[in-house]
Protein backbone atom coordinates (compact mmCIF):
# COMPACT_ATOMS: atom_id res chain seq x y z
CA UNK A 1 0.00 0.00 0.00
CA UNK A 2 1.28 3.27 -1.17
CA UNK A 3 0.56 6.28 1.11
CA UNK A 4 0.86 9.98 -1.60
CA UNK A 5 0.41 12.94 0.53
CA UNK A 6 -1.46 15.22 -1.08
CA UNK A 7 -3.51 19.05 -0.34
CA UNK A 8 -6.21 20.36 -2.00
CA UNK A 9 -6.96 24.03 -2.98
CA UNK A 10 -9.12 25.89 -5.40
CA UNK A 11 -8.14 28.97 -7.55
CA UNK A 12 -11.67 30.99 -8.34
CA UNK A 13 -13.25 27.33 -8.38
CA UNK A 14 -10.62 25.32 -10.08
CA UNK A 15 -9.30 22.79 -8.11
CA UNK A 16 -5.26 22.27 -7.81
CA UNK A 17 -4.13 18.94 -6.40
CA UNK A 18 -0.49 19.23 -4.64
CA UNK A 19 1.75 16.18 -4.04
CA UNK A 20 3.76 16.94 -1.43
CA UNK A 21 5.12 13.53 -0.75
CA UNK A 22 4.88 9.47 -2.21
CA UNK A 23 5.45 10.93 -6.02
CA UNK A 24 7.86 8.89 -8.23
CA UNK A 25 11.76 9.73 -8.32
CA UNK A 26 12.33 11.27 -11.12
CA UNK A 27 16.07 11.98 -11.10
CA UNK A 28 18.09 15.29 -11.48
CA UNK A 29 18.07 18.22 -13.84
CA UNK A 30 15.59 21.09 -14.51
CA UNK A 31 11.87 20.68 -14.26
CA UNK A 32 11.80 19.86 -17.88
CA UNK A 33 14.17 16.95 -17.67
CA UNK A 34 12.06 15.62 -14.67
CA UNK A 35 8.81 16.25 -16.35
CA UNK A 36 10.32 13.94 -19.60
CA UNK A 37 10.93 10.69 -17.40
CA UNK A 38 7.42 11.24 -15.32
CA UNK A 39 5.99 11.55 -19.27
CA UNK A 40 7.99 8.20 -20.60
CA UNK A 41 7.73 6.16 -17.25
CA UNK A 42 5.05 7.18 -14.55
CA UNK A 43 2.05 7.92 -16.60
CA UNK A 44 0.20 5.67 -14.52
CA UNK A 45 0.76 7.85 -11.27
CA UNK A 46 -0.57 11.07 -13.28
CA UNK A 47 -4.03 8.66 -13.76
CA UNK A 48 -4.24 7.75 -10.45
CA UNK A 49 -3.77 11.26 -8.71
CA UNK A 50 -6.34 13.43 -10.74
CA UNK A 51 -8.43 10.74 -12.90
CA UNK A 52 -11.36 9.17 -11.12
CA UNK A 53 -11.83 7.06 -8.56
CA UNK A 54 -9.77 9.65 -6.62
CA UNK A 55 -10.27 12.84 -8.85
CA UNK A 56 -12.38 13.97 -11.94
CA UNK A 57 -12.27 15.46 -14.95
CA UNK A 58 -11.58 19.22 -13.98
CA UNK A 59 -8.96 18.70 -11.13
CA UNK A 60 -5.47 19.75 -12.26
CA UNK A 61 -2.38 17.62 -10.74
CA UNK A 62 0.91 19.75 -9.34
CA UNK A 63 3.84 17.52 -8.49
CA UNK A 64 6.62 19.05 -5.74
CA UNK A 65 9.99 18.83 -7.57
CA UNK A 66 13.17 19.79 -6.36
CA UNK A 67 14.50 22.95 -8.65
CA UNK A 68 17.80 22.64 -10.55
CA UNK A 69 17.97 26.38 -10.35
CA UNK A 70 18.49 26.88 -6.55
CA UNK A 71 17.33 30.22 -6.36
CA UNK A 72 14.16 28.80 -6.47
CA UNK A 73 11.68 27.90 -3.69
CA UNK A 74 10.56 24.64 -5.22
CA UNK A 75 9.85 23.11 -8.73
CA UNK A 76 6.86 21.68 -10.10
CA UNK A 77 5.42 19.48 -12.88
CA UNK A 78 1.40 20.31 -13.76
CA UNK A 79 -0.97 17.64 -15.20
CA UNK A 80 -4.72 16.96 -15.83
CA UNK A 81 -6.62 14.06 -16.58
CA UNK A 82 -5.08 13.69 -20.30
CA UNK A 83 -1.99 15.38 -20.29
CA UNK A 84 0.86 17.51 -19.14
CA UNK A 85 0.70 21.18 -18.97
CA UNK A 86 4.15 23.44 -19.54
CA UNK A 87 2.44 25.48 -17.27
CA UNK A 88 -0.86 26.66 -14.95
CA UNK A 89 -1.61 29.80 -13.60
CA UNK A 90 -4.78 29.20 -10.90
CA UNK A 91 -2.03 25.81 -10.39
CA UNK A 92 0.89 27.80 -9.69
CA UNK A 93 -1.72 30.17 -7.53
CA UNK A 94 -2.95 26.99 -5.45
CA UNK A 95 0.53 26.03 -5.27
CA UNK A 96 2.15 29.10 -3.48
CA UNK A 97 -1.15 29.01 -1.03
CA UNK A 98 -0.36 25.69 -0.80
CA UNK A 99 3.45 26.44 0.38
CA UNK A 100 2.04 28.86 2.52
CA UNK A 101 -0.05 26.84 4.15
CA UNK A 102 2.61 24.48 5.21
CA UNK A 103 4.51 27.35 6.74
CA UNK A 104 7.33 26.77 3.83
CA UNK A 105 7.26 30.15 2.63
CA UNK A 106 6.30 33.72 3.65
CA UNK A 107 4.49 36.51 2.40
CA UNK A 108 6.65 38.06 -0.18
CA UNK A 109 8.56 37.20 -3.63
CA UNK A 110 9.84 33.86 -4.81
CA UNK A 111 10.80 32.06 -7.80
CA UNK A 112 9.19 28.50 -9.07
CA UNK A 113 10.78 26.27 -11.45
CA UNK A 114 8.06 25.08 -13.91
CA UNK A 115 9.05 22.94 -17.40
CA UNK A 116 8.43 26.03 -19.14
CA UNK A 117 10.41 27.97 -17.64
CA UNK A 118 10.94 29.93 -14.18
CA UNK A 119 8.28 32.42 -13.02
CA UNK A 120 8.08 34.39 -9.80
CA UNK A 121 5.38 34.87 -7.46
CA UNK A 122 4.31 37.33 -5.17
CA UNK A 123 2.50 36.59 -2.22
CA UNK A 124 0.63 38.84 -1.03
CA UNK A 125 -0.28 39.86 3.20
CA UNK A 126 -3.78 39.45 2.40
CA UNK A 127 -3.23 36.12 0.90
CA UNK A 128 -4.12 37.03 -2.92
CA UNK A 129 -1.17 35.62 -5.18
CA UNK A 130 0.37 37.40 -8.24
CA UNK A 131 1.99 35.20 -10.78
CA UNK A 132 4.55 36.66 -13.13
CA UNK A 133 4.72 34.43 -15.90
CA UNK A 134 7.15 33.41 -18.64
CA UNK A 135 6.68 35.31 -22.01
CA UNK A 136 3.59 35.44 -23.61
CA UNK A 137 2.83 36.21 -27.41
CA UNK A 138 0.34 35.90 -30.40
CA UNK A 139 1.83 33.54 -33.06
CA UNK A 140 -0.75 34.27 -35.71
CA UNK A 141 -3.87 36.93 -35.86
CA UNK A 142 -7.34 36.49 -37.65
CA UNK A 143 -7.19 32.54 -37.90
CA UNK A 144 -10.49 31.39 -39.94
CA UNK A 145 -11.65 28.46 -39.22
CA UNK A 146 -15.39 26.73 -40.52
CA UNK A 147 -17.80 24.54 -37.79
CA UNK A 148 -20.99 23.46 -38.64
CA UNK A 149 -23.71 24.96 -37.22
CA UNK A 150 -27.10 22.54 -37.29
CA UNK A 151 -28.99 24.33 -34.51
CA UNK A 152 -27.93 27.98 -35.42
CA UNK A 153 -26.19 29.06 -32.29
CA UNK A 154 -23.16 30.35 -33.89
CA UNK A 155 -24.71 33.75 -34.30
CA UNK A 156 -25.87 32.83 -38.16
CA UNK A 157 -28.52 30.61 -39.16
CA UNK A 158 -26.30 29.67 -42.02
CA UNK A 159 -25.41 25.27 -42.31
CA UNK A 160 -21.65 26.71 -41.48
CA UNK A 161 -20.22 29.44 -39.40
CA UNK A 162 -16.68 31.79 -40.04
CA UNK A 163 -15.05 31.28 -36.57
CA UNK A 164 -12.35 33.80 -36.76
CA UNK A 165 -9.44 34.33 -33.49
CA UNK A 166 -5.97 34.37 -32.56
CA UNK A 167 -3.78 31.96 -31.72
CA UNK A 168 -1.48 32.60 -28.87
CA UNK A 169 0.95 31.16 -26.55
CA UNK A 170 0.70 31.97 -22.77
CA UNK A 171 2.29 29.40 -21.13
CA UNK A 172 0.19 26.83 -22.78
CA UNK A 173 -1.20 26.89 -26.11
CA UNK A 174 -4.22 29.43 -26.71
CA UNK A 175 -7.24 29.94 -29.71
CA UNK A 176 -9.08 33.44 -28.47
CA UNK A 177 -12.28 33.60 -30.08
CA UNK A 178 -14.31 37.13 -29.45
CA UNK A 179 -17.19 36.42 -32.20
CA UNK A 180 -18.41 32.82 -31.64
CA UNK A 181 -22.31 33.57 -31.16
CA UNK A 182 -22.77 31.70 -27.91
CA UNK A 183 -24.02 32.79 -24.71
CA UNK A 184 -21.50 32.85 -21.53
CA UNK A 185 -23.48 30.96 -19.26
CA UNK A 186 -23.15 27.85 -17.15
CA UNK A 187 -26.43 26.45 -18.61
CA UNK A 188 -25.41 26.67 -21.48
CA UNK A 189 -21.95 24.98 -20.60
CA UNK A 190 -23.06 22.28 -22.86
CA UNK A 191 -23.40 24.17 -26.69
CA UNK A 192 -19.90 25.64 -25.56
CA UNK A 193 -18.51 22.46 -24.87
CA UNK A 194 -19.21 21.31 -27.78
CA UNK A 195 -18.83 24.36 -29.74
CA UNK A 196 -14.90 24.42 -28.49
CA UNK A 197 -13.90 20.99 -28.37
CA UNK A 198 -15.12 21.34 -32.59
CA UNK A 199 -12.73 24.76 -32.71
CA UNK A 200 -9.87 23.03 -31.52
CA UNK A 201 -9.95 20.23 -33.88
CA UNK A 202 -10.58 22.83 -36.73
CA UNK A 203 -7.78 24.94 -35.60
CA UNK A 204 -5.83 21.91 -35.57
CA UNK A 205 -6.44 20.48 -38.92
CA UNK A 206 -6.06 24.59 -39.89
CA UNK A 207 -1.80 24.00 -39.34
CA UNK A 208 -2.11 24.74 -35.32
CA UNK A 209 -1.51 20.91 -33.93
CA UNK A 210 0.13 22.83 -30.93
CA UNK A 211 -3.84 24.50 -30.01
CA UNK A 212 -4.87 22.43 -26.91
CA UNK A 213 -7.02 25.03 -25.30
CA UNK A 214 -9.91 27.25 -26.46
CA UNK A 215 -11.55 30.73 -25.31
CA UNK A 216 -14.47 31.70 -25.62
CA UNK A 217 -14.54 35.54 -24.55
CA UNK A 218 -17.62 38.07 -24.11
CA UNK A 219 -18.81 40.79 -22.45
CA UNK A 220 -17.93 40.61 -18.51
CA UNK A 221 -21.22 40.49 -15.91
CA UNK A 222 -20.01 42.46 -13.20
CA UNK A 223 -19.33 46.38 -14.14
CA UNK A 224 -15.62 46.72 -13.28
CA UNK A 225 -14.83 43.96 -15.02
CA UNK A 226 -13.86 44.01 -18.59
CA UNK A 227 -14.62 40.59 -20.03
CA UNK A 228 -15.97 37.10 -19.84
CA UNK A 229 -14.41 34.05 -20.84
CA UNK A 230 -14.83 30.19 -21.22
CA UNK A 231 -12.32 27.76 -21.45
CA UNK A 232 -12.19 24.74 -22.74
CA UNK A 233 -9.23 22.66 -21.51
CA UNK A 234 -7.46 19.67 -23.42
CA UNK A 235 -9.69 16.77 -21.58
CA UNK A 236 -12.77 18.53 -22.27
CA UNK A 237 -13.61 19.72 -18.71
CA UNK A 238 -14.27 23.85 -18.75
CA UNK A 239 -11.91 26.30 -16.20
CA UNK A 240 -13.60 27.39 -13.55
CA UNK A 241 -10.88 29.81 -13.01
CA UNK A 242 -10.63 32.65 -15.90
CA UNK A 243 -7.58 30.68 -17.14
CA UNK A 244 -4.12 32.18 -16.00
CA UNK A 245 -2.49 31.05 -18.72
CA UNK A 246 -5.21 31.86 -21.42
CA UNK A 247 -5.43 35.32 -19.25
CA UNK A 248 -1.69 36.07 -20.36
CA UNK A 249 -1.96 35.15 -24.14
CA UNK A 250 -5.15 37.34 -23.84
CA UNK A 251 -2.92 40.28 -22.68
CA UNK A 252 -0.50 39.37 -25.51
CA UNK A 253 -3.07 39.94 -28.07
CA UNK A 254 -4.33 42.99 -26.48
CA UNK A 255 -0.91 44.09 -26.50
CA UNK A 256 -0.56 43.27 -30.06
CA UNK A 257 -3.53 45.37 -31.36
CA UNK A 258 -2.76 48.28 -28.43
CA UNK A 259 -6.03 47.73 -27.04
CA UNK A 260 -4.47 47.51 -23.74
CA UNK A 261 -1.84 49.80 -22.68
CA UNK A 262 1.36 48.43 -20.83
CA UNK A 263 0.92 48.62 -17.14
CA UNK A 264 -3.24 48.33 -17.62
CA UNK A 265 -5.11 46.18 -15.92
CA UNK A 266 -7.47 43.80 -17.17
CA UNK A 267 -10.40 42.40 -14.93
CA UNK A 268 -11.12 38.89 -16.31
CA UNK A 269 -14.05 37.01 -15.21
CA UNK A 270 -14.93 33.24 -15.32
CA UNK A 271 -17.96 31.45 -16.61
CA UNK A 272 -18.58 31.45 -12.54
CA UNK A 273 -17.98 34.47 -12.19
CA UNK A 274 -15.14 34.12 -10.39
CA UNK A 275 -11.96 36.89 -11.72
CA UNK A 276 -7.99 37.29 -12.23
CA UNK A 277 -6.46 40.83 -12.67
CA UNK A 278 -3.61 40.73 -15.36
CA UNK A 279 -1.49 43.09 -16.39
CA UNK A 280 2.14 42.82 -18.73
CA UNK A 281 5.03 44.95 -19.36
CA UNK A 282 6.75 44.99 -23.11
CA UNK A 283 9.31 42.55 -23.53
CA UNK A 284 10.30 42.65 -27.05
CA UNK A 285 7.76 44.91 -29.21
CA UNK A 286 9.57 43.69 -32.51
CA UNK A 287 8.31 40.01 -31.37
CA UNK A 288 5.39 40.97 -29.78
CA UNK A 289 6.35 39.41 -26.72
CA UNK A 290 5.08 40.38 -23.43
CA UNK A 291 5.69 39.74 -19.88
CA UNK A 292 2.46 39.05 -18.32
CA UNK A 293 1.48 39.39 -14.21
CA UNK A 294 -1.76 37.31 -13.10
CA UNK A 295 -3.35 38.02 -9.47
CA UNK A 296 -5.94 36.40 -7.96
CA UNK A 297 -6.91 34.11 -4.91
CA UNK A 298 -6.73 30.31 -3.80
CA UNK A 299 -8.49 28.55 -0.86
CA UNK A 300 -6.92 25.17 0.61
CA UNK A 301 -9.77 22.98 0.85
CA UNK A 302 -8.37 19.57 2.44
CA UNK A 303 -5.56 17.76 3.41
CA UNK A 304 -5.73 13.62 2.39
CA UNK A 305 -3.34 10.80 2.10
CA UNK A 306 -4.13 8.29 -1.27
CA UNK A 307 -3.34 5.29 -0.84
CA UNK A 308 -2.55 3.05 -4.07
CA UNK A 309 -3.09 -0.30 -3.91
CA UNK A 310 -2.05 -2.54 -6.60
CA UNK A 311 -4.51 -5.19 -6.04
CA UNK A 312 -7.39 -2.81 -6.51
CA UNK A 313 -7.98 -2.74 -10.71
CA UNK A 314 -8.85 0.73 -10.70
CA UNK A 315 -5.19 1.62 -8.84
CA UNK A 316 -4.13 3.75 -11.54
CA UNK A 317 -7.07 5.18 -12.21
CA UNK A 318 -9.78 5.08 -14.63
CA UNK A 319 -9.15 6.29 -18.48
Amino acid sequence: MKRVQVIDSHTGGEPTRVVISGGPDLGGGSAADKLKIFRERHDDFRRAVVNEPRGSDVLVGTLLVEPADKSCVTGVIYFDNVTFLGMCGHGTIGLVVTLAHLGRIQPGEHRIETPVGVVTVLLHEDGSVSVTNIPAYRKARAVTIELANADGALGTARPTAKIVGDVAWGGNWFFLVEQHGLALELANVEKLTDASSRMRQAVNAQGFPEVDHIVLLGPPRAKDAHSQNFVLCPGKAYDRSPCGTGTSARLACLAADDRLAEGDSLVQESVIGSRFVGSYRWLDRATGKIIPTITGSAFVTGEAALLLDESDPFCWGIP
